[in-house]
């Protein structure tokens, strides 16, 4: 258990430091070679398929259990939805430099894939009441995203999260939502539907649990 628990973090650590140095790469090459060197706040690290990159930088040094958890959850529920959902429309992974584009598909896969990983840990608590947490941590996540998306707007087009409330919402259906009901409801509406989203990916990984505890107990 232990030999195990010390190789989950190294998956993490190393897998954090990969996305990073990708990140750092991903900045250089659209301020360098895309942009002439001019900074695009537009492509500031703070998506909601970003936030899994700090997470694995932070979750081998957390001792807490609770927030080991919230963070595991919030991998294989909220993580893991941003990585499919970016396929449904992959306008924008593409750039006009094609490295980029590379990496953009490359780095949504990998989020599903420490989506899997994270919901495959025995040790996880699939309680509600740490889903609850991961929704707490986006709520808070989103809050950060405005702050940035009001702090930042004099210096140029910048919206994290895509709730940026000086442009309109372009995020396929919502967009539509926003058109009728204005750009606040369909605000409140893409955040309740990513919520709403993860807890049913939150349902999958409890049911998957409970079979694979049933089997346990029919083995022993």
């Amino acid at each position: 258990m232990w030999k195990q628990k010390v190789k989950q973090k190294k998956f993490f650590f190393y897998s954090g430091l990969l996305m990073l140095l990708s990140e750092i790469w991903k900045q250089w090459s659209l301020t360098y070679l895309v942009n002439g060197g001019t900074y695009d706040w537009w492509y500031f690290p703070f998506q909601l398929c970003s936030i899994p990159m700090y997470i694995c930088l932070l979750l081998p040094w957390i001792t807490s259990f609770r927030l080991q958890n919230v963070f595991l959850i919030f991998l294989m529920d909220f993580g893991m939805l941003g990585g499919i959902f970016t396929f449904f429309d992959t306008s924008g992974l593409h750039y006009p430099y094609f490295p980029l584009t590379v990496h953009s598909f490359v780095w949504h896969v990998f989020l599903i894939f420490l989506g899997i990983y994270s919901g495959s840990r025995k040790e996880v608590d699939r309680s509600w009441k740490f889903f609850a947490g991961s929704v707490l941590f986006f709520l808070l996540c989103c809050l950060t995203a405005t702050l940035f998306n009001l702090l930042f707007h004099s210096f140029g087009k910048i919206n994290m999260f895509y709730i940026n409330p000086y442009y309109s919402m372009a995020q396929i259906v919502f967009c539509r939502i926003a058109e009728v009901l204005g750009n606040g409801i369909g605000i409140l509406v893409y955040i309740g539907s990513i919520i709403v989203g993860a807890g049913i990916l939150h349902v999958f990984w409890r049911n998957l649990g409970r079979k694979s505890r049933m089997r346990s107990s029919a083995h022993s």
